[in-house]
């Protein structure tokens, strides 16, 4: 029981993220039959780069490395492979 409490917060924003990528992300959703390239830069997308972080490292560190995924995520950036450490 103390288990799933202490979980709770983890699955619950993991399945915001896979909410996400089922139906706004132009990478995994529906959205992706209109774009003919990969819009995130980045090898795995931010929502998966996300999702495992979140699950690896849990809500305290997880939230923190995937928001700084995001806001390396832009025009700019070369992109390519970044997995979770």
């Amino acid at each position: 029981m103390l288990r799933f409490i202490l979980h709770f917060p983890r699955r619950i924003i993991q399945a915001m993220i896979v909410a996400y990528q089922y139906t706004l992300s132009p990478d995994h959703g529906w959205m992706s039959r209109f774009f003919r390239y990969r819009v995130c830069r980045y090898h795995p997308t931010c929502s998966e780069y996300g999702y495992t972080a979140i699950g690896k490292y849990g809500v305290i560190k997880g939230v923190p490395m995937a928001i700084w995924r995001v806001l390396r995520c832009n025009p700019w950036s070369h992109g390519g492979h970044d997995p979770v450490p």
